[in-house]
This record gives structure tokens, sequence and C-alpha cells, in this order.
């Protein structure tokens, strides 16, 4: 039986590791053929190389987001290999160790404002522009719970997140006449590269995800599923949505 994706495209940036390599082996596996950017060449290949050891179909293209000249590279190549774009999932981001706001550095603070943010609205710019050739596409954002409950010591991340989320908002309103339904998705603590990593530093977060309503960290593979589900017919009325996949972490 063909999957519910068979014959589409789907994009992934981030689709090296974590919720983006997750996601991107969720849509090869309902039949999509993916573009996996990432800026880790090796990680990003891998995610190719496990797409096609299941019989599926994907590029790996290396991309800064942050960078314009990157991203409109990346949309040409999906356009010239692959001829449209169906599906995107803006989930390139950095989580990284900031301190509290008036300690935070000018440095880490425009790198975390230029992938986190600027490079979702540089990405969604050429993705836009692709589909309003086509009439149709889907977008998915991955916003956090920092967006609505901030995280102390990470300002520039709360911020950045903040921002994602009124941007999707924003084009979902802009472009749902043009045929593109635009959602973002907010996860809490997950079982990633980089989570495990802050953690190694910070062993109180580990307590605090105990302390969640949960008790646990999501896998990745529970959060692609909920990418996905927003780019499939099975949403098509969901537009302008910020999904909450976090555990209750966010209402307690």
């Amino acid at each position: 039986m063909a999957g519910r994706f068979e014959g589409k495209i789907a994009l992934v940036t981030g689709g090296g590791s974590g919720i983006g390599r997750a996601t991107a082996l969720l849509f090869a596996r309902e039949g999509a053929k993916c573009v996996i950017a990432d800026v880790f060449e090796e990680s990003g290949k891998e995610t190719v190389r496990m797409i096609k050891e299941a019989d599926g179909e994907g590029i790996f293209v290396k991309c800064d987001v942050s960078n314009a000249q990157d991203v409109e590279a990346l949309i040409n190549k999906t356009i010239e290999t692959y001829g449209r774009l169906d599906y995107a999932h803006n989930n390139a981001a950095v989580v990284e160790d900031m301190g509290l706001t008036a300690d935070l550095t000018e440095e880490l603070w425009d790198r975390t404002i230029d992938i986190d943010l600027k490079g979702v609205w540089l990405c969604m710019k050429y993705e836009i522009t692709q589909m309003i050739k086509q009439g149709r596409g889907a977008i998915v954002n991955m916003t956090s719970g920092a967006a609505v409950k901030p995280a102390l010591g990470a300002c520039a991340y709360n911020a950045a997140k903040a921002g994602v989320l009124q941007l999707t908002r924003t084009a979902a309103l802009e472009y749902a006449k043009a045929g593109i339904r635009i959602n973002a998705v907010a996860p809490g603590a997950t079982r990633t590269p980089t989570v495990e990593h802050l953690i190694a530093d910070h062993p109180e977060i580990e307590q605090m995800i105990k302390a969640s309503p949960i008790g646990r960290m999501a896998m990745p593979e529970e959060l692609a599923e909920a990418v996905v589900w927003l780019c499939s017919d099975a949403a098509s009325f969901v537009i302008g949505c910020h999904m909450v996949v976090d555990g209750g972490h966010t209402i307690c």
C-alpha cells in the first residue's frame, strides 16, 4: 500500500539528528522523497543513508539557514532535483548554555537569533515563493515550550522561539488563500543530542523533567508524528496552529 505522501517532496532543515532526523525518516516511510538540510555534512548524509537503507529516496544539501544564499540554493537544488516542494519542516536551531540576560554576550545573542529566528524566516521566504507557484504546500516551524513559558538563563532562545511563533501566525494568515498551510510545533524536553549535552552540564534539568506531569522526556519520533500529521491532508483545515507537544510542561 502506498504511503500517504507517495510522490510528494519534503524538506527538513536540521535533518541530521534528533527531531529533524526522526521527521525525515517518517516522511520517507510514508512515501515522500526527502531533502535533508544541515550544516553538519556527516550527520546529514547519515540520515540520507538511513532513508535509502529503508528503500526511501532522499538527498543531502549542506545549508546554513542563517545565510540567504545557502537557503536560496537549498530550494533551487530541491526544485532542480525533484521539480517541486510540497512540505517543509523548519527545524534547524541552536540551544546553548547562555546565562542570565545581563550576562549574555552580543555574539551569542546574534548567533541564536540568526539561526533560530532569522533562519526560519529565510527558509519560509524561499519555500513560500515556490509553493505560491504550485498553488499549495504545507510548512511546519519548530518553536518550543519556551515560546510561552520562558526558561531561565535562555533569553535569546526564548525570544527567538516566541518570534517564530508570531512569524508562523503572521505567515499563516497571509498565505492561507494561496493554498499554503503554515503551523508550528512546540516540543518540550526531547531526547536529542543537544538536550542530552545540556543535561550532562546541568544535571538539575533531569530532575525538573522527572517532576513534569508526564515524568519523562519525549522521544524524537513523538514530535515527528505531530509534524507529519500537520503536513498531511488529515490537517487540511488546520492553519496557524501552535501545537504544544511537551508532556504537560507548559501548563504546570
